[in-house]
């Protein structure tokens, strides 16, 4: 399928025979394919929706979706899935009451909080710290894809909860959250175990609103927040939506960058060496306080490294609410846009070398002329990550820490199989032998 006009309206370029993008490891090879036959805009007609879609990979015309004409584009194929797991929190809801629930709640994610909720974080990769202070002495592999979960999967929790996770715990005998680091297969079998959480979420929820304990974490703010028009609270269940899509988001992708972050370390010396001094020169005592991040640059650097080379979420969607161009053109109404973030981070006109692992790249003079939307892990616009600063600085402090007192050591030097599902995951576990530093 070439180029064809509708009406005197040009559409793209795209293959004759129809197929379905999903997210899933056959698609994800299909868009490579695409994208190197027809470039940065292509048509695709989907056999099972009986209607056409645009794979999108080029950063002008992801700014006038995300950004400059945002209003046009509501959340696409795919979200129907995500919705039977997170119910309407803000990933997967639209329109007036998306942007009433991220009003509502994006003061918890501000600076002022962030650092107030700093402690947590480093309660939690103390206590790590620990563990793997008893697993060099015996000279172990340590699962890195699963303690870089179960850590995040404890950040969120401590965040979320504070001391009532303490009790949630001790009432349930174990943390019953932990059922996302444990089952990985992501199916409906997880989510009705997860749904099946909601109880326990409502009981702290209507505890807090008997007791009114003093709280310093994300729940407070939820319960606290008030919609500006109304001064209406949120309902149990907008909160419970909420919560719920914390957890997840907030766990599963930073597990991921995580995951991957030990793992190019190990396998890259020279980034390893430069981190380790930036870490040993850098003057706080143990961990990192909030306000001494700003020390270890370079360390963020690696993190969006990470990012870009492995985003954990490589393909989500776009709808088209009303007729729109972009550059010469025509989309329809109804059209779906696929956007890829794992190819656009390969595009050759942004990312030079865009297979070595290189975190120079996002050193403040080399990204003082990038485009902004040639790098979107967090996606772009006023639907990007409304957590993307909360993760960075979980990212910093664990490295802070971490990094001060360990080496992680690939065993062998075999290439990982990727897992494309809803997020970007090694098929097998990441084994790394742990040793001092």
């Amino acid at each position: 399928m070439t180029a064809t006009v509708q009406g005197s309206k040009r559409l793209p370029p795209g293959p004759a025979e129809p197929c379905d993008l999903n997210t899933t490891g056959e698609s994800f090879h299909k868009i490579a394919e695409l994208i190197a036959e027809y470039g940065d805009i292509c048509r695709v007609h989907s056999p099972s929706r009986q209607s056409d879609g645009y794979l999108v990979n080029h950063p002008d015309y992801l700014k006038h979706i995300l950004v400059k004409n945002h209003q046009n584009y509501n959340k696409g194929v795919g979200f129907d899935r995500v919705k039977m797991l997170l119910g309407n929190g803000i990933i997967v809801s639209d329109g007036p009451f998306w942007r009433r629930q991220r009003r509502m709640i994006q003061p918890a994610f501000s600076r002022k909080v962030i650092a107030e909720l700093a402690d947590q974080i480093k309660c939690c990769n103390l206590e790590l710290l620990d563990s793997w202070e008893a697993k060099a002495e015996r000279g172990e592999l340590i699962n890195i894809t699963s303690e870089a979960s179960e850590l995040a999967l404890q950040i969120v929790l401590r965040s979320l909860f504070s001391e009532d996770l303490d009790r949630i715990i001790a009432e349930q005998g174990s943390n019953p959250f932990s059922i996302l680091t444990e089952d990985m297969a992501r199916d409906m079998q997880l989510v009705i175990k997860f749904r099946a959480l909601s109880k326990i979420i409502l009981e702290v929820i209507e505890r807090r609103r008997r007791e009114q304990p003093e709280r310093v974490d994300f729940l407070a703010m939820f319960m606290d927040a008030r919609d500006k028009e109304t001064d209406a609270a949120m309902t149990d269940r907008e909160l419970l939506d909420e919560i719920m899509t914390m957890i997840i988001a907030g766990h599963e992708t930073s597990a991921i960058t995580l995951n991957w972050v030990w793992y190019f370390l190990a396998r890259y010396p020279e980034v390893e060496h430069k981190l380790h001094a930036e870490v040993d020169k850098a003057g706080y005592d143990s961990i990192p306080d909030f306000d001494e991040l700003e020390q270890l640059p370079y360390v963020k650097q690696v993190v969006e490294e990470a990012l870009r080379y492995y985003p954990p979420v490589w393909l989500y969607t776009r709808r088209a609410i009303a007729d729109d161009w972009l550059g010469d053109y025509f989309v329809p109404a109804g059209t779906d846009i696929f956007i890829t973030p794992y190819y656009l981070h390969r595009h050759p006109g942004y990312w030079p070398e865009a297979e070595k692992f290189d975190p120079g790249r996002f050193a403040e003079e080399n990204i003082k002329d990038q485009h902004k939307q040639a790098y979107i892990p967090f996606s772009a616009g006023p639907r990007r990550c409304i957590g993307d600063f909360f993760a960075t600085v979980e990212m910093q402090m664990h490295f802070g820490l971490m990094a001060r007192r360990f080496r992680l050591q690939l065993q062998d030097d075999k290439p990982l199989e990727l897992e494309p599902a809803v997020n970007l995951r090694n098929k097998q576990p990441i084994y790394l032998q742990l040793t001092r530093r």
